[in-house]
This record gives structure tokens, sequence and C-alpha cells, in this order.
């Protein structure tokens, strides 16, 4: 066994590319060694941007042994009247290299084949490697890719050179003219030049020497270490630190091949602009780190991470900062500029935005948000239906600013900003922010009511009006993002223990558009399904009880907070011991009633004795059941219900439900139904039944 490496050498990559390149790198070598029947150990991927490589360890010199099984035509077509074979089995057989008389007839769920049965001696790995390895060239895909001169083949970016070992020798690969080696390069700048490489063992640690950290891990380590170690020849008091992006890092470490950290400044007056603004031109333009405080206070200053080493700091330095305080500049006379209109002006001119072709401007949305938001107030917190409807009128009027224009991250963040410049109230100006929250899943949601309130009346128009006019997520295409819109709601809702219908609120979210869309029963199903869908997704994501949650949606989804109690009702009782003798007696009562929806019952028709019983009991047990129905005591309900077992026992011992007389079948069968329909109110509790 020996050691094999694979270093597909590229122009850079850009960072995004290079995390994916090398999941497929990895997986199809993986794939392709367990088809090739190849022995090997660890599989290890690393790369830069200017390389991707491929280290697996102790491979098999050669391909297991194996017995090929090969089908050919039924024995009917392969032999005629007279038994003497076909053109389809002499066609077969000699397609393989053999005789009609080395075939076999088995048996096979379609009936009585020829098979060819022949043992296979493996070849050896040297000689399948080259295939192998030009295949994971050809099979690698990125969000883009591109051709270079002549080449036919695309790839992210041009291939400069392949590395092949496998042990000492040199694996043959070909592709489009580059001849695989023994040797690799160094860093571009500190080592560009080709080197030869001993062996996979010593690759990491030759390329070490060549200042390249190929390692992806080593790498962002570190990263991390030389943005701290810059950061303190930061000039000020205090004990400054970087801000850490980690999304930031990963970019940063997928960007230089050995990293050097540098400490850079800017003017104070910059300070005035909105710290979400520097931070957000420092990260996305530059892949700069942001400095700040013990208290986390933006201080003048950044960090940005080089990828060759300078004589002479300060000129690095100084580049950095020249070019940051261009940016900066601009994003100061951003600021200062949509100042000067005020966002109540500005909202007029929303009515140039379309929203949607068919769903009307941004204007008619904000219309749209503004009743919807009262709606929502009126229902969870009525005192803030003004400040809610103020902030729904403003919401989107900083997507008509120059600094959203130049940064689309930061909608809502100055919103914020320059309500309060115009003086608008506090609440108001959180709100317009925080009604952009939760941006992604399982990020933060909206801390005010009234963020939240107009989050959802946002995202509730937005759901609504793509369902009313058939725009509906089909497979992985969500052009919309619907799917994460209802999960925002469903989380804002259940954050914020909010109770109220959702039926009522896309029913009426449907209305405001008027004849724009199709707002009829079938659309509202339709958006209804859609949202339970979602919803029983995020609880198995969250390790809810599936079965749990299908005994509650089953039989309604409407009010997420109560779904979401019932539910936690259901997983509580069902780890006590009597939780299985009220599943196994709904699932008893279930089983006998088929179609019959009546529950009127004549105490005059009840005549066995367990029958009386089991009535006069289930008359106190209903009592007592919507009663803790009424205070959304579930589980003091199911245990409740649990007095029922005994008389339902007896019951079915002794009466036979399906008398001769229609009159008092009817009216057994009522009480059962009776029965049924009180444990429904909480949920379908077969649904957790053991078979």
């Amino acid at each position: 066994m020996r050691d094999l490496l694979f270093e597909i050498g590229t122009e850079e990559l850009p960072a995004g590319f290079i995390q994916p390149a090398l999941a497929q790198l990895h997986d199809n070598f993986v794939r392709k060694a367990e088809a090739l029947n190849l022995v090997h150990g660890d599989v290890a991927v690393k790369g830069t941007p200017r390389r991707l490589a491929l280290i697996v360890r102790q491979l098999a010199d050669r391909q297991l042994d194996c017995r090929e099984e090969l089908l050919g035509p039924s024995r009917a077509a392969a032999f005629g009247p007279d038994g003497q074979p076909t053109r389809a089995a002499e066609g077969f057989a000699r397609s393989k290299g053999v005789t009609v008389a080395d075939l076999r007839a088995v048996d096979t769920p379609k009936g009585e084949y020829l098979m060819l049965v022949r043992e296979v001696a493996g070849r050896p790995t040297e000689e399948l490697l080259p295939d192998l390895l030009h295949e994971l060239i050809l099979e690698m895909t990125f969000a883009k890719s591109m051709r270079w001169g002549q080449n036919l083949h695309p790839f992210g970016r041009p291939i400069q050179w392949l590395t092949a070992l496998f042990g000492n020798t040199v694996v043959a690969v070909e592709h489009e003219g580059i001849v695989a080696a023994a040797t690799s390069r160094g860093h571009r700048f500190m080592a560009h030049f080709p080197f030869a490489v001993e062996s996979a063992a010593t690759y990491e640690e030759q390329l070490r020497q060549h200042h390249v950290l190929v390692d992806p891990g080593q790498r962002r380590q570190a990263v991390v270490a030389e943005i701290e170690a810059a950061v303190r020849t930061f000039p000020g008091s205090g004990t400054p630190r970087v801000a850490i992006d980690e999304d930031l890092v990963d970019t940063v470490t997928n960007l230089v091949e050995y990293p050097f950290g540098i400490c850079g400044t800017f003017e104070d007056k910059f300070l005035q602009v909105p710290p979400e603004v520097l931070i957000t031109s420092m990260r996305e333009h530059q892949k700069y780190f942001p400095v700040v405080d013990e208290d986390g206070v933006l201080l003048p200053g950044f960090v940005a991470v080089n990828n060759t080493r300078v004589d002479n700091p300060d000129v690095s330095r100084k580049g950095h900062q020249r070019v940051l305080r261009a940016r900066l500049s601009d994003a100061l006379f951003f600021f200062n500029t949509d100042r000067e209109l005020s966002l109540d002006l500005r909202r007029q001119q929303l009515g140039g935005i379309v929203f949607q072709a068919r769903l009307g401007t941004m204007l008619e949305k904000t219309e749209r948000i503004v009743k919807l938001a009262r709606m929502l107030c009126e229902i969870v917190k009525p005192e803030l239906a003004d400040a809610a409807c103020r902030a729904a009128a403003l919401c989107k009027a900083d997507l008509l600013t120059s600094m959203v224009g130049e940064f689309p991250s930061l909608q809502g963040i100055m919103g914020r900003a320059y309500a309060l410049h115009d003086g608008e109230a506090q609440e108001v100006a959180q709100a317009i922010q925080e009604h952009y929250m939760p941006r992604r899943a399982g990020a933060e949601l909206p801390d005010s009511d009234i963020g939240a309130v107009l989050g959802l009346a946002d995202r509730i128009d937005t759901i609504a009006g793509c369902f009313g006019i058939g725009q509906v997520p089909t497979g992985t295409a969500d052009p919309f993002g619907l799917r994460r819109l209802s999960l925002a709601v469903l989380n804002i809702v259940s954050g914020k223990g909010y109770r109220l219908s959702l039926h009522e609120i896309f029913h009426k979210a449907l209305a405001l558009y008027g004849e724009k869309v199709d707002a009829g029963a079938d659309t509202l199903q339709a958006l209804m399904t859609f949202v339970q869908g979602r919803f029983v997704n995020d609880c198995a994501a969250k390790g809810m009880d599936t079965e749990a949650v299908d005994a509650v949606v089953s039989v309604g989804f409407d009010d997420v907070v109560d779904c979401l109690e019932r539910i936690e009702a259901f997983r509580t009782i069902r780890s006590e011991d009597a939780f299985s003798v009220l599943a196994a007696a709904y699932k008893r009562i279930r089983n006998i009633l088929k179609d019959n929806s009546e529950t009127a019952i004549d105490s005059a028709l009840l005549r066995e004795a367990a029958e009386k019983e089991l009535h006069e009991v289930f008359l106190g047990v209903r009592q007592r059941v919507e009663a803790l129905l009424a205070g959304r005591d579930y589980l003091g309900a199911l245990k409740v219900l649990l007095d029922l077992k005994q008389p339902v026992d007896r019951f079915f011992d002794d009466v036979m439900v399906m008398t001769d007389d229609l009159a008092v079948r009817r009216n057994r069968l009522n009480l059962l139904t009776a029965i049924g329909e009180l444990i429904l109110q909480i949920g379908d509790i077969s649904k957790m039944q053991e078979n």
C-alpha cells in the first residue's frame, strides 16, 4: 500500500469556490474507489486559492479480485424451438468474449435468464489512476466556470500544473496538454518557482517551507492569530480588539496562501456615519476587520490580511488606508446627501419601484403593510397600533436612499438611522430596522413588539400575494423565498407567543390585494397547507416528537402557539405509563366508527349497564375536559380523558355495538363518536399509537 497525492494547480480561485470544490474532490474519489474495489485509508483534501489537493493514505496496489455476474437475454429468447442458440444468445456471449456454453441459466423475478459468471482479477492501481484522476478534473463543477485559450473543458480558473504521486511513482495524468509531474509550486510572490515533492507525507511541510499553508484549518488559525497580533499595534489607549466576523474569516482564509496581518487607521470624522455602514464598507468592499474597544464601540481602525510579507509595513498600511479612505468618503457623502430628504417624503416615491409586476408597486405594498400591521396590533398589542402604522408607512422608504443602493444589506439599518434624524419616535425607528429580522434561519428575532408585528405584516403580504398569482415554490425553485418567509413568520409568532389565527390573517391579506390576485378558498387552502408543511419541518429540525406533531396538525393548524402547547402535552403524557392506555382506547373507538359523524345520544336507548356507565362517565369527563381546554390545560385534559379507559373496555367487552336494532346501534355509535370528538379537540392520538 502506498499514499496518493494529487494536486490541481490553478490561477487564483474565488474564495467561495474552494470548499465546494474540495468536497467534490473528496466525495468523487471515495465513490470511484468503491466502484473500482480499491481499498484505501483516510482521504484528506487540502486547498488554497492556487491549488486543490487530494491525499489518500494507504491506497492498495491492486484492485480486489471480484466476481462478475452479467445478465443476458431470457432463456426463451436465447434458444429456439430446436434448442439451438439464437442470435441473441450468441451476440451476448460474443460481446463478453465467451461462448454460449459458458453461460448458465438462472432464475430471476422476471423468469429464467442466461448469465455469465466469471472471476475477474484485480488490475494494478497504477493502471487505473490516470483515468480515475482525470475524471476527477472533468467532473468538478463550479458556480461559474471558464475556458482558457484552446482548452475545451471548463474549470473554475485555468489549470496551470498537475502533481500526481503514487508512493514515489509519478502517475501519468494528462489534461489538455498539461502532464502531471512530481513538482508543485510555492507562494506566488515569495516562492514562485517549481520544487520537487518527495511524497504525500512531506507535501504539507514542503509547501510550508515555500510559504504556503495548504491545510484550510491551519491557515484559518494563522489568519486569526495574525489579526490578533496586528490589532495590538493600534495606536490608542485601552485594549482594542477586532470584531471577528466568522464568515469574513472564512473568506479571508480562502483568499490567501500565507496570511500577514496589518493594522491601519482612518479619520475620526467618518465615525459620524452609523457603525454598521463603516463595518459593511470595510467588510464587503475591502475584506477588512473593524477595530472596537472593550465595550464593542467602533474605533477609527481596521485590520487587513495580506497574502504577502512586505519589508516596510508602513507602505502597505498607507496603501490600505488610502483605499479605505475613498470608500468611507463615499459612504459619508451618501449619508449626508440622504439626510437632506426625509423618509416621509421618500415614501411617496415608492410608487416608482415595482414590487412584483402583477402585484403592483412598493407604495401599494406599503399601504397593505400598514393595514395588516394595524390588524395584527389589534389582536396582540392594541396600544401599539398607531406607532406600528407609522413604522409600516416608513419601513420601505430607505430603499430609495443612495446608501442602501450601494449596500443593500443595510436596508432597515439605514431606515432606523434616517428615521431618528427625521425626529421619528425611537420605537418607530427601531421597528423599521427590526422588521427584516430574522434575516436567516436561526437568527435573532425582533426585540420589540412593533418590529415583530411589522415583520409579520411584510412577510404575510408577500406570501399571500405570491400564492394569489400562482407563484408558489416548486421543488427546489423558490424565487421569492417563500419557504424562508414562512419560517420567519412561524418563528416570530412562536417566539413572541402571539395567539392569532393564521387562517384569518392570510384571508385578510389576500383580500387586501383586491382583484390583483385569486383570493378564493382553494388559494387560501394551498397557502395554509404550505405554511403547515414549513411548521412540521421546523418542528422536526428542532428535534420535536414527530408523531406528536402529526397528532396535532392532522386535526387542525391555525394558532401556532396553541399547536405547540398541544404538541408539548402529547410529548409529556407519552412518557407516562398511561399513554398507551389512552391511545389504545381511542384507536379501538376510531376503528369501529367508520363514517358515523352524529353525536346525539338518547339516554332512553341505553340498555346495557356498561353503556349506561360509559355514558355517565363520559358526561362527567366532558365537562371537566372542556373546562380545562378553555384554560388551554391540554396535559390536564389528557389526564382526565384517561378516566374513560375502564368504561370503554367494559363497553367493548359487554356491549354489541353493531346490534340488529338500528336505533340502538346508531345511539351506541353516536356515544363513541362523541368520545372520539372530545379527544380530537386536542389531537389525533392514534397517530402516536405504536403498531
